[in-house]
């Protein structure tokens, strides 16, 4: 037992005088390749699917269930691809699979796959799948800190804040519904129609949220009902400034296009929530995503709209928006007033015509 103890011994000294410059002359590729890897499956969009860890040094990809990655992709053979650990590196060695396997190059063509020397963060494309290749040494991009955006927008997926905007949203259609309408009625005829338009509604984040979840990601249908339903009654207010605003200038005055404009803001802004709260994309996917829904949106309106028009109309259009003088930005003029300012008008018009003979 002593000698024995005295050899343990031994040993751990050579073992823990062993010189320094071994480790630190040691190549690179020695320190930032090891039979550690990382394999992601993800879709066209750079979206991940799914993600393995894996510490064999030979790994199998394909359809067959003896996999240790078993892809579902029909145009994968049972035994596709090995990735092999030897000296070092990784390599990819393609069993003579039907449909091939090649390196995706954004600067480039694909290129044939099969012997490749896997460098950190290759994209492996096998059928109609791709498997995106990292090492254990790979950059995560930085923590995200919550914001009050965040807040807010669990604050408006609570059942009482989703409550509150749904019952404002009905209040709102069928109040409107009651004053617009050109003959009296009863108002819960108008509310029953405005639950109604509730439901319609609803629809659209119902949606976003089915496609969410059908493209594997997390619905949060409470929250897409919740934002939808506050913008909503925002685009609400909106219409109302919109009336405000043709009701107090002119046609084409500048005050109604900022007023259009508000519209369409919101609109937008609603679009880029859905996609921020349902799909996991790049800001600048999100930002062309939701100006394309709201360009097809307002222009296919316009379209409509347009063709609708007659080419030519021989009777004057009026705005017949009747609202209460209170609404009125400016006070208006008396009647006197208006009288002397339209001989005043008149007086001008004779005077130019005389010149002008």
């Amino acid at each position: 037992m002593e000698i024995n103890s005295m050899e343990l011994s031994n040993i751990d000294i050579e073992v823990t005088n062993k010189p320094d410059k071994e480790i630190r002359t040691m190549p690179k590729d020695k320190l930032t390749v090891s039979p550690t890897i990382i394999i992601e499956e993800i879709s066209r969009g750079q979206k991940m699917l799914h993600r393995y860890k894996l510490t064999q040094e030979s790994i199998t990809i394909g359809r067959g269930y003896d996999n240790d990655i078993i892809l579902s992709d029909p145009h994968i053979c049972p035994n596709h691809i090995h990735i092999d650990f030897a000296q070092g590196s990784w390599k990819v060695n393609d069993q003579n699979s039907i449909n091939g396997s090649f390196l995706e190059n954004p600067k480039s063509k694909k290129q044939n796959a099969d012997q490749h020397i896997i460098d950190d963060g290759d994209i492996i494309s096998v059928g109609k799948s791709q498997l995106r290749i990292l090492f254990i040494d790979h950059p995560v991009t930085p923590t995200v800190h919550f914001s009050a955006f965040e807040s807010f927008i669990n604050l408006m997926r609570h059942p009482v804040s989703l409550f509150i905007s749904i019952a404002m949203f009905i209040g709102i259609a069928g109040s409107l519904g009651y004053l617009s309408s050109p003959i009296e009625s009863n108002f819960s005829q108008f509310f029953v129609n405005a639950i109604g338009m509730a439901i319609v509604f609803a629809l659209w984040p119902g949606g976003v949220s089915l496609v969410s979840h059908l493209t594997k990601h997390d619905a949060r249908t409470m929250t897409q009902l919740g934002i939808s339903f506050v913008f909503f009654n925002l685009m609400w207010f909106s219409d109302f400034i919109d009336t405000m605003v043709a009701f107090n200038t002119a046609s084409n005055s500048l005050a109604i296009l900022v007023a259009t404009l508000l519209s369409i803001g919101l609109t937008f802004s609603l679009f880029w929530l859905n996609c921020s709260i349902g799909f996991h994309m790049t800001a600048k996917r999100r930002a062309i995503v939701s100006f394309s829904l709201t360009a097809l949106l307002f222009g296919g309106t316009y379209l409509v709209q347009y063709s609708h028009k007659p080419e030519f109309n021989p009777r004057p259009q009026y705005n017949a928006t009747l609202m209460a003088p209170n609404f009125l930005l400016a006070p208006s003029s008396s009647v006197d007033k208006f009288i002397d300012d339209n001989n005043l008008l008149f007086e001008k018009a004779s005077k130019a015509a005389l010149s002008d003979k």
